[in-house]
């Protein structure tokens, strides 16, 4: 039986990812992934990357097809995955040094969102760091026409999700202890937002 394929998003979007994770997880640590998809940036991530442990994740309806493909990798590095829903406490791992997510922001429902920045914030020992990938508005104003679309399109469905404001995000992490390092632009208008642990109170 062929495994589920990776997405062409993740295909296209993993080295320059690639090139934002490698020079701050440089030394050997254990990576949470949240919302691993398919497994696309698992996979690479893990091959290239091999001191880490990339602990990816998904919500358990959704874990089939991320497990196929880990399961074919056989990479030493790249355990199988957990079922996580952020919403779910206590959550499935116990202890990470790091915590990565790609494109869920926006698919998450607000309530999720905050779960995830909670379950972040309480897993992360001080001086950790978060990484958020994906399309997000800034101070209400859109990166282009096409994300403007995007954005209608999700909040159409009446699910909740919708394009995340960098402002609202800031507020939210900031509340629970996480401080903003960078946002960085990366390819098709999208950002990786990076944010560390605090390691005293503010």
């Amino acid at each position: 039986m062929t495994n589920p394929p990776f997405s062409d998003a993740s295909l296209r979007n993993r080295d320059p990812i690639l090139a934002v994770l490698e020079p701050r997880l440089a030394r050997p640590m254990t990576v949470l992934e949240i919302g691993g998809g398919c497994g696309g940036h698992a996979v690479y991530f893990a091959q290239c990357l091999p001191h880490l442990r990339w602990q990816t994740s998904e919500q358990p309806a959704h874990l089939a097809p991320l497990s196929a493909n880990v399961a074919a990798a056989r990479l030493p590095n790249l355990p199988q995955p957990v079922a996580l829903d952020v919403r779910e406490t206590p959550w499935p791992v116990a202890t990470a040094d790091a915590v990565y997510s790609a494109n869920t922001a926006h698919i998450m429902d607000w309530s999720a969102v905050e779960a995830m920045f909670h379950g972040v914030s309480e897993l992360l020992p001080a001086g950790a760091r978060f990484f958020l990938y994906g399309p997000f508005i800034r101070s209400g104003r859109y990166s282009g026409d096409n994300d403007a679309r995007f954005d209608a399109a999700l909040r159409a469905r009446g699910t909740g999700s919708g394009l995340r404001d960098l402002d609202d995000l800031e507020a939210l992490a900031r509340a629970l202890g996480l401080q903003q390092e960078q946002a960085l632009s990366m390819p098709a208008n999208n950002l990786t937002l990076i944010w560390r642990k605090r390691t005293a109170p503010a």
